[in-house]
Formats: C-alpha cells, structure tokens, sequence
C-alpha cells in the first residue's frame, strides 16, 4: 500500500469515536491482542521516584458476556521471565534475567491472575476480584477496572473487539518479596491495558 494512503487509513477515524452508532462485541470467548495489551508495575525508590518496568507476555482469556458483563470470566497469565526493566547497564548483569528468574525476586515461577467476582461501580467501571499466584503463592488482589468501550466490526482487522484499563496494588511481602524493603518500596502499582479479539480458529 502507498505510504499516503496507509497514513491517511491510520488517520481515518473509528466509526464509534466519530459519533456514529457502532455495534457492540458480542457475548463469547476472547484472547487478548498482544499488540495492543501491556502490564507495567513501578516501585517506590529510595522515596525519589517510582522505577517502572513492564512484563512483555501477557496473555488473558475473557469469557464475555455483553448482556451481563459482571457474569463474565478473566483469567490471565504472564511469564515471569519476560520482564523488561531497561536497566542501563548491561554489562554489569543481565537485569531481566535476574529479576524474572532469581530465587529472591520472581524465582521463574509462572503468574497468574483469575477473576473471582466482578462488581459494576458505574456504566463503565468495575472491580475484579481475584486470586493472584506468584513465587508459588496465591493470595487475593482487587483490579479496579475501566471498560473503554466495543465494536462489532472494528474497521483494521473486521474482528470484534473490547477494550478495557485497569490498576491495582499489592503488598509483595504478602508473597514472600521482600528484598530492600523499605529502601524499595513494599507497594507494587500495577497499570493494565487490555484489548480483547476473539480466538484464531
């Protein structure tokens, strides 16, 4: 495709942010598109700032259920060792390797979330609560979530799709975390962005 016409299809507005009635998802199973999906967590450190890092495999399934979205079911799932701190000197450590795989940070045991019960707070707002397993422990966790809205048909790819924003925190001594607490800090923020398409036949 010539360069001008894809600038201008990019630049083309979604029928749905235009004003114009769009239809929404339909209730069924969907995966999250690993283009549009990021999970990025930061920490107090030393009280100066908040390092931030991200995982780069997040993968969800979504049981959706457009009529009665509360019914719905999540469950997710990241690798721990694909974590992405960019910490700048390589040639000290292999910084990622170590946190996603060292016995005293995430120790390459697999993460995982499950919903337990949904709650809607608004028209488009809600809470997951959930069961969170990491470093082989399994504690409760609360996401307070945004849906951001749905299409039918969405105009790039024709798939239905959903679109939501989430955060939540949680105390990593609950699971045994507690390296350099408190010099880093004991709370981790988590900020989720999630788009949902249905499954690859």
């Amino acid at each position: 495709m010539h360069r001008l016409a894809l600038l201008l299809l990019l630049a083309a507005p979604i029928p749905a942010l235009a004003g114009q009635p769009a239809k929404p998802a339909p209730s069924g199973t969907y995966v999250t598109d690993p283009a549009h999906t990021s999970l990025t967590w930061r920490i107090s450190h030393f009280g100066l700032s908040n390092y931030t890092a991200r995982f780069a495999t997040v993968t969800a399934n979504l049981e959706w259920d457009a009529e009665h979205p509360a019914e719905s079911d999540l469950a997710v799932t990241v690798d721990p060792n694909s974590v992405r701190t960019d910490f700048p000197f390589p040639k000290v450590e292999d910084f990622d390797a170590k946190i996603g795989s060292a016995p005293e940070f995430l120790a390459g045991k697999p993460i995982a979330f499950v919903a337990k019960a949904i709650a809607l707070t608004g028209a488009n707002t809600g809470t997951i609560k959930g069961d969170l397993t990491f470093r082989g422990e399994t504690h409760p966790m609360t996401l307070d979530v945004r849906f951001n809205g749905s299409v039918g048909e969405h105009p790039m790819d024709k798939l239905p799709r959903l679109g939501f924003s989430a955060t939540g925190k949680v105390h990593r001594t609950d699971w045994g975390l507690d390296f350099a607490v408190p010099a880093l800090g004991e709370d981790v923020e988590l900020v989720i962005e999630a788009e949902f398409v249905p499954p690859k036949s």
